[in-house]
Formats: C-alpha cells, sequence, structure tokens
C-alpha cells in the first residue's frame, strides 16, 4: 500500500469514528482533497485508492491537473476553493462543478451570466470571511444577507457556505458561527475544516472538509506568494 492510498484510509476511518463520536452519519461529510501544487503521480495515487473529490485554488492549475483526467474518471467532482477573478470566470464555469468562494455580487453577477450561457447551474457556497480580516477574501458577516439575497435574485444554486479561519485564532468559534449563518439563512453545506482542525469542524457540522497535507504529505513546490487575500490553511 503507498503512503497516500494508507493516508486516505486513515482518513477515511479518522472522519467515520468523529462522525459517530458526534452523532453524525459519515455518509453526511465529504472529503475534499486538496491537490493544488501537487505532482500528477500524486494525484494518480489518490484516484486509483477510489477518491473522487478534489479541490483547487487556481483555474489555470486545475486546468493542468484535469483536463486529460475528465474523461478517464466520469463521476470526478471539482470544486474551486481559492479565489475567482473576473477573467477567469468562463473557464471556471466550464472545469468546476461547484464554486466555494463567492464573495462579491459582481462575480455573482458574472458567474450566473456564464452559467445561463454554458447551460450549467453549478451549486456555489458564498465565502464568508468569518474574522473579518481586511487582507483576506469573503464577504464578511454582516455583508451576507443582502449577498446571498443578490445570489438568488441572480438564479444562482447557493448551496452552503465556507471560510478560512483566521491563522492567530482557534478554529472553534469561527466553525460555530458559520453554523449559526447556515442555519440562519437555511442553507444545508459547511465547507470548513483542513488537516489540522477537520474533526472539530465535523463536530461542529461540517458536511465538507478540505483536506491537502494529510492526504498528499506536505508540498514539494511553494506555493508562490502572489497574493496575500487567500490563507494556505486552505489544506
Amino acid at each position: 500500500m503507498n503512503t497516500i492510498t494508507a493516508n486516505l484510509t486513515a482518513l477515511r476511518e479518522k472522519i467515520a469514528r468523529t462522525c459517530v463520536a458526534h452523532g453524525r452519519d459519515p455518509h453526511d461529510v465529504n472529503l475534499v482533497a486538496v491537490s493544488k501544487l501537487q505532482p500528477p503521480e500524486r494525484i494518480a495515487q489518490a484516484l486509483a485508492a477510489g477518491q473522487r473529490l478534489f479541490g483547487e485554488n487556481r483555474v489555470q492549475e486545475a486546468k493542468a491537473h484535469w483536463a486529460d483526467l475528465r474523461a478517464q474518471y466520469p463521476d470526478l467532482k471539482l470544486h474551486l476553493i481559492g479565489p475567482l477573478r473576473t477573467n477567469k470566470v468562463s473557464s471556471a464555469v466550464a472545469l468546476f462543478d461547484c464554486i466555494e468562494t463567492v464573495d462579491r455580487p459582481s462575480l455573482a453577477d458574472d458567474l450566473a451570466k456564464e452559467m445561463k450561457k454554458q447551460g450549467r447551474n453549478l451549486p456555489c457556497f458564498i465565502q464568508v470571511n468569518t474574522g473579518e480580516e481586511e487582507q483576506k477574501d469573503g464577504v464578511a458577516p454582516a455583508g451576507l444577507p443582502p449577498l446571498l439575497d443578490h445570489c438568488r435574485k441572480a438564479g444562482m444554486a447557493i448551496r452552503g457556505l465556507m471560510c478560512i479561519p483566521p491563522v492567530d485564532e482557534p478554529p472553534g468559534p469561527h466553525f460555530a458561527l458559520l453554523k449559526k449563518l447556515v442555519q440562519r439563512h437555511g442553507l444545508a453545506d459547511l465547507s470548513m475544516g483542513m488537516s489540522a482542525d477537520f474533526e472539530q469542524a465535523i463536530a461542529l457540522g461540517a458536511t465538507y472538509i478540505r483536506v491537502g497535507t494529510a492526504l498528499f504529505g506536505k508540498r514539494a513546490i511553494t506555493e508562490k506568494k502572489s497574493s496575500p487575500r487567500h490563507s494556505d490553511r486552505t489544506c
């Protein structure tokens, strides 16, 4: 058994144990394998081990990873978990199965228009900046109601909320806040929790956890710090 297969088995067992401990059905928690900056051989090992849900931070890198694999794995699902800029909307709608980082009305409008053009009604999440950090993407909690209303009027299928807690704060209060917001607004899904804290996220209701390091190991390639607005806590 290779390392990634062993890691995936261990992750699934830990997810199941955590769910049982908190009275949850393990089938209600989806493992998003964060494949950013991973070499093709590691991704191939994860696919061979049965993983079919992956998260990517950047549209261009996702194209490089997945363009040729789509035909081989028709049950593959890709989530965009990094910031989306206007000039990448068309490519993102064509490539991904879910956009987790809707955070402003202009992006919602562009996505709704492009989805209609391509005939794809993708489920989306709104990214909430629970720590209200100036350098980070996401709508502030107080700005969520008008943004959610805007998205719904645009015809978008908003399924849930996503957050990336501040690096220097305990994640629990941020997970709890996101859960309250999901319940308050009648949404179904919570994308929260990463390699170091996904058990706590599951305990607080996460339906999607984004795990990179615990599955793939430390990345051999260091991500360029081109923008400070998206924390490396993603995985």
